[in-house]
């Protein structure tokens, strides 16, 4: 991985009093980026602090954005190694002022994987699986169930990080990135919940969950959700609250799998993000 040298935010923060007609002065606007340096995979959690609520577009894309306090919001920007590194447009607009800024994502190296796949192994899942972890990856509920740091999901070693990318037979899968981390551990290990939430995703292989094999998707709003796939054991229903930490599972061998793993993403409006950073920020 290249040393995350590059500046993220020119400049990080960003200060305007505003001036109304009548004179009286509002709080000054506001723009704070963290991390300070960036790199692709990284979520960015941009806050803004203004009188009134702000719009907050990237790249020409808006974002959510969410109440975290008195006359404080946030928007999170999701980077994937799919992603150009560079400037990027940071537009932020309250009442009748408009900020332009630019945000700076640092380039990384990602491992690459060669795989040999015989013929007629290629696996392919259904419809019905595709449709419904699609739809669970596209929430954002306004309300911030988390509370704090995210926790490791399972105790086994990480075998496979974020990110590899992978040449199949030769050709190399320009779309493809592994989206998660996959945890080594024995079959019916437990699995808990990386933080508070509420399940949004329960599939199963005999349903035809033939790629994800037994699943767990969690919302932990604010367009924050967690994954957990392969599993063997599913011991919660959709709709149940959840506790960080609370066993919610067994590790499996379900769906497209080698071998008993755990593989668990974590999504950021609707984008997959290296979880790593939200093992040690809870972006409260």
């Amino acid at each position: 991985m290249r040393d995350r040298l590059l500046p993220w935010l020119v400049p990080a923060i960003i200060t305007t009093t505003i001036l109304p007609a009548s004179s009286q002065v509002t709080i000054p606007i506001t723009v704070t980026v963290s991390p300070g340096r960036a790199v692709l995979g990284d979520t960015l959690a941009i806050v803004v602090n203004a009188a009134e609520q702000p719009t907050v577009e990237v790249a020409g894309k808006a974002l959510p954005v969410f109440s975290i306090g008195p006359q404080q919001w946030r928007a999170f920007v999701a980077t994937t190694p799919l992603q150009t590194p560079g400037r990027r447009s940071l537009v932020v607009r309250s009442g009748n002022e408009t900020r332009n800024l630019l945000l700076w994502v640092g380039d990384r190296s990602f491992p690459v994987q060669s795989i040999w796949l015989p013929p007629g192994k290629d696996a392919s899942g259904t419809d019905l699986e595709f449709d419904r972890v699609d739809a669970f990856k596209a929430l954002v509920t306004p309300e911030r169930l988390w509370q704090g740091a995210f926790r490791r999901p399972n105790s086994g070693p990480v075998t496979t990080p974020y990110g590899v990318r992978r040449y199949y037979n030769g050709v190399f899968a320009k779309d493809y990135f592994h989206r998660g981390l996959d945890y080594a551990g024995p079959k019916g290990s437990p699995v808990v919940a990386a933080q508070r939430g509420r399940v949004a995703l329960v599939g199963r292989e005999s349903q035809g969950f033939l790629i994800h094999g037994n699943t767990i998707g969690i919302d932990h709003g604010q367009g924050v959700l967690t994954i957990y796939l392969h599993l063997d054991q599913i011991r919660v229903q959709e709709g149940q609250m959840v506790e960080a930490g609370q066993v919610i599972g067994t590790v499996g061998n379900t769906g497209a799998s080698t071998g008993p793993h755990l593989h668990w993403g974590l999504y950021v409006n609707g984008e997959c993000v290296d979880p790593r950073s939200w093992l040690a920020q809870g972006w409260q």
